[in-house]
């Protein structure tokens, strides 16, 4: 790229409540590629949706350089920075909306970070492409969105639509970019300079993997807890648990006293109840819907379950979500 080529346009626009480590990880890569380039590759703006500041998660608060919805500044490009849906619901501007989709008929490059995914989503502009979101709000989003098909990747380059799981995948995806753009020796050289160890590939997962969480554990252990993340519409007993395994009831429940601090029933319904709370959070499910999602044979026994675990009713945890 010569030095008189127009930089590269790119936006950022954040929402309330969005992450600064994730804004910062998208951001930075594109300022240090025009330091180590010695040129200017990338202009940035920032943006925000009203003439005033906007208070990160961490309630610091910036203040853009534009508004939302200002055709004034031309861009090749705009990454939503946003919370998880469930924060960011009551913040929808039909006029938002409206500049989302006008961008993309102009061709702009649209990417969501974090709970962005969800804005672009909503705007209709992620029908038919893949998409990446954080894993804890991806079943929501899904039912949500159908047309989108969503991945648990760290992140997601599908075209002319770029999304991660938020945090740090969003230097590596942005990382990534800069290496399509202008070269892979520029991207190398920008990781270095964050000191990481590589540029972490986009269909890696975001979650750390089970045996990772479970650090030595037994095998049989592994396999139990992956069997109970794969059961949690239709429970299986321990009993069913133990004899999938090959090993005694007796054995699983030592494996677990020793390594998890709790008995299997326990653990398992912890797990059904975690899930319960997401969905609660972030669908629009009805409540006995869930229940039954969630291996519940009735709202009166997934309530008192709920409420026992989380000292909260399911209804009550909806309303709070909500506000």
């Amino acid at each position: 790229m010569s030095a008189d080529v127009a930089p590269r346009q790119a936006g950022f626009l954040m929402l309330p409540g969005f992450s600064l480590i994730a804004q910062a990880c998208a951001i930075e890569p594109l300022v240090v590629a025009n330091a180590l380039a010695d040129r200017r590759l990338y202009a940035v703006t920032t943006f925000g949706v009203a003439g005033r500041g906007v208070k990160s998660v961490a309630e610091l608060s910036l203040s853009p350089e534009s508004v939302a919805g200002s055709d004034a500044r031309p861009l090749d490009m705009l990454f939503v920075c946003a919370p998880p849906p469930t924060t960011a619901r009551d913040e929808a501007d039909d006029r938002l909306m409206a500049w989302l989709r006008r961008l993309a008929q102009r061709g702009v490059t649209l990417g969501g970070i974090a709970g962005g995914t969800y804005w672009l989503a909503r705007a209709g502009v992620l029908d038919g492409y893949r998409a990446s979101i954080p894993y804890a709000s991806a079943e929501a989003f899904a039912q949500a969105f159908p047309a989108v098909q969503v991945t648990h990747q760290l992140f997601e380059i599908d075209r002319d639509r770029l999304t991660c799981g938020g945090g740090t995948a969003a230097m590596d995806m942005l990382m990534t970019l800069i290496g399509q753009q202008q070269d892979a020796a520029l991207a190398q050289r920008i990781s270095e300079h964050f000191v990481c160890e590589r540029i972490r590939m986009g269909d890696e997962p975001q979650q750390v993997s089970l045996r990772s969480r479970l650090g030595h554990a037994p095998q049989s252990l592994v396999d139990a807890v992956s069997l109970m993340e794969a059961n949690i519409e239709e429970p299986l007993t321990t009993h069913e648990l133990a004899a999938h395994l090959g090993i005694s009831r007796r054995q699983l429940e030592r494996l677990f006293k020793k390594h998890l601090q709790a008995v299997p029933s326990r653990y398992y319904l912890n797990l059904r109840l975690q899930r319960a709370r997401r969905q609660l959070r972030e669908s629009d499910l009805a409540v006995g819907d869930i229940a039954l999602a969630t291996g519940f044979s009735s709202g009166a026994h997934f309530s008192t379950a709920y409420r026992h675990h989380f000292g909260i009713s399911p209804r009550d945890e909806r309303l709070t979500g909500e506000r």
